[in-house]
């Protein structure tokens, strides 16, 4: 099973926008030295909605060819249109991906019966894990608790990346599909500030923004909080806990693409509509860096 601090990793970028190949590279090498437990390529971290569909596969192949083995890579599939999922999804399996993480689909706003459907349709199409993605602050659509249930008797999803915030809810989530014999179907936070709590409910980790600046922090934190050692988890999350929430002084993922051109690991570019972070605030992302040592 995939646990842990599972990076959800930024795509490099030169000042005029073009993927940086070599950063990208090196973005690699430098989370499997931290210690970062998994990769996620182009998820919406990612950018994965400025990229072109052809770029989209060439980051999940690049990033794939450089881990070599050495660490799980999920793809980030995830689309508004079943058919370009699957096609997305597919490309991911062909070329090594170890899973795909599938965000549910945006603006469209479709029922629970069309998000099962959805999801039904992609697992049966690629054979591949798949790692269901609920976002409902960035997406407009809520996948509700009793829907992920239904799915998880589908053998490839295999778990989900909650990033609802809300921690009694992800409890529940758990507890349900425990229930519901789902034991080995995996609830990930996908909230860094709330991660630690859930991951201490039974949660097997945290698909992370927080880890693209302080990886070996967030290994380290998340790994205390699977072993049961909450002392050292909370003493390591409170040192984290600035970063967790001012990575979001703005829209995700403009702060935290400016803390890790901080860091000298990558260029400043960022594709319209987004652009790089405000003046006014870069400061406060500065001492939340500071604040974790870094």
């Amino acid at each position: 099973m995939i646990a842990g601090s599972i990076v959800a990793m930024v795509t490099p970028m030169t000042a005029t926008g073009a993927v940086d190949w070599s950063a990208l590279d090196n973005l690699v090498e430098w989370h499997i030295a931290e210690g970062t437990h998994a990769i996620v390529a182009v998820g919406t971290t990612g950018e994965s909605a400025t990229l072109t569909v052809d770029e989209h596969c060439a980051v999940i192949e690049r990033v794939v060819a450089q881990v070599r083995g050495r660490t799980p890579v999920i793809a980030g599939t995830g689309a508004n249109c079943t058919r370009e999922a699957i096609e997305l999804t597919t490309a991911a399996k062909n070329v090594g991906a170890d899973a795909c993480l599938l965000v549910t689909p945006y603006y469209n706003r479709p029922t629970q019966e069309g998000l099962y459907l959805h999801f039904k349709a992609i697992a049966e199409a690629v054979a591949i894990p798949q790692i269901l993605y609920n976002v409902p602050g960035r997406t407009g659509c809520d996948m509700r608790n009793e829907t992920v249930v239904r799915l998880i008797g589908i053998a490839n999803i295999i778990g989900i990346k909650d990033a609802t915030g809300d921690v009694a809810r992800g409890i529940e989530l758990i507890r349900l599909c425990n229930e519901a014999g789902g034991a080995d179907f995996a609830v990930y936070s996908g909230d860094d500030a709330t991660a630690l709590e859930l991951m201490l409910a039974g949660a097997k980790g945290d698909i992370s923004v927080t880890a693209n600046v302080a990886p070996k922090l967030m290994s380290e934190m998340c790994s205390a909080a699977l072993r049961g050692d909450a002392a050292t988890a909370r003493e390591l999350n409170e040192r984290l806990m600035p970063l967790h929430e001012k990575l979001f002084v703005e829209a995700n993922p403009i702060p935290v693409k400016w803390a890790v051109a901080e860091l000298g690991k990558i260029d400043s570019g960022i594709r319209l509509p987004l652009t790089p972070l405000s003046e006014n605030v870069r400061s406060v992302v500065r001492d939340a860096m500071r604040s974790a040592g870094l």
